[in-house]
């Protein structure tokens, strides 16, 4: 059965947030360690350099854990998807004659549309627009500058070696 109303942010993102409602944190949320998943071999390409790229920053802030590997794949992989048909779009235009002297749109348009969606929506679970990264703060603080509690506070507790 599903739940009414909209769905709950995860508490590492409430945290980096400052948690603006000011309701009290799930202490009993499962915290995976910190750690990018390994790149998926079956990623396609553009989609292997698209995890190269981001997955340093997102799991130095702590929002790509160990199991977030499917939702990051798919993230990826629709990123791939829509730079290929909007790569396309680009190269043959977003409209074609048929044989029957019809202009009609291609195929193409709606592909990086919808996989457009389905990368905003996974975007968002891991505050990569703007909208998101704007209700997220870190006070400037980086392993380089941290006290050592401060660390092991941002982590969820678990101390780094």
């Amino acid at each position: 059965m599903a739940q009414k109303g909209r769905k709950p942010k995860p508490t590492a993102l409430k945290i980096l947030e400052g948690n603006p409602g000011k309701r009290e944190l799930n202490r009993n949320e499962p915290t995976p360690e910190a750690k990018a998943p390994k790149c998926p071999v079956w990623l396609d390409g553009e989609a292997k350099k698209e995890w190269r790229r981001l997955t340093k920053q997102l799991e130095h802030l702590g929002l790509l854990t160990t199991v977030d590997l499917a939702a990051f794949a798919g993230y990826c992989q629709a990123y791939a998807r829509w730079k290929e048909a909007e790569e396309f779009i680009s190269k043959h235009g977003t409209i074609v004659k048929t044989p029957s002297g019809y202009w009609q749109q291609v195929p193409q348009v709606s592909i990086a549309q919808t996989y457009l969606k389905i990368m905003n929506k996974l975007c968002e679970q891991f505050g990569l627009t703007p909208a998101a990264r704007s209700r997220i703060g870190t006070d400037g603080i980086t392993k380089e500058n941290a006290d050592p509690m401060e660390l092991i506070l941002l982590s969820g507790g678990k101390k780094s070696v």
